[in-house]
């Protein structure tokens, strides 16, 4: 006799690159405008300031290289990525010891129902309606950091059809991944499976169904997903 009064939900897992084993997701944190050029572009102030984030659902998470464009908007943005995966974790976290708790780091996007986020904005509510919705997160193949090393600095580039749209690269962050790690510990209890996506350069704007998006980073080479 099953000791759930409901079918349990499957666990979200995503594929390493070079192995069989999957990492299971515990939870997705995002930073919210962590380049000083993107926060200009939104219409902020690009001073370093105390970071906020926002969660997306484990299962936004999405390998399959698809985006399907999700109902109740006609305005999707791109933001091209890095997610960083933890082996473990903890609470205040120091910054020297940050590091120490990453697994690896996978591309990936933070896909943005742009128009219902500027209304919850304007309202002074949360943004999940814009930000969590399914499959609003592709993401590639997990590199580990044994393989890669930290990943402090590295160029970052978007394309759509070809055409580029984003282009940065990793030590333009605001707040560095160790330094996200150490703040999220302060307020959350970070654990294994905990994944951190790390904000987007300028660039960001409206893809069509029929688009293709390829996202690189030096080090995790590349991935493309079709919207549809």
């Amino acid at each position: 006799m099953s000791e759930y009064v409901i079918d349990t939900p499957p666990l979200v897992a995503l594929p390493i690159a070079g192995m069989d084993a999957l990492f299971p997701v515990r939870r997705v944190y995002c930073i919210g405008r962590n380049y000083a050029a993107h926060a200009i572009e939104m219409g902020h102030n690009p001073d370093r300031e105390p970071p906020f984030f926002f969660q997306k659902n484990p299962n936004n998470l999405d390998p399959s290289g698809e985006f399907p464009y999700p109902p109740h908007t006609s305005d999707v943005h791109h933001e091209a990525e890095v997610a960083v995966m933890l082996k473990s974790g903890g609470t205040n976290i120091p910054i020297d010891e940050a590091e120490s708790h990453i697994y690896g780091y996978a591309l990936s996007l933070d896909m943005t129902r742009r128009d219902l986020q500027g209304e919850q904005k304007k309202m002074g509510r949360p943004w999940e309606i814009g930000k969590a919705f399914e499959r609003s997160a592709p993401v590639g193949p997990i590199h580990r950091i044994e393989e890669t090393g930290p990943l402090n600095e590295g160029a970052l580039r978007l394309t759509v059809n070809g055409e580029t749209r984003q282009e940065g690269d990793l030590n333009q962050m605001i707040w560095k991944v160790a330094e996200m790690i150490s703040y999220l510990s302060e307020y959350f209890e970070l654990a294994p499976g905990d994944v951190i996506l790390s904000g987007t350069p300028s660039g960001v704007a409206a893809v069509e169904r029929g688009d293709v998006m390829e996202i690189s980073v030096e080090g995790l080479g590349s991935m493309s997903v079709k919207v549809f």
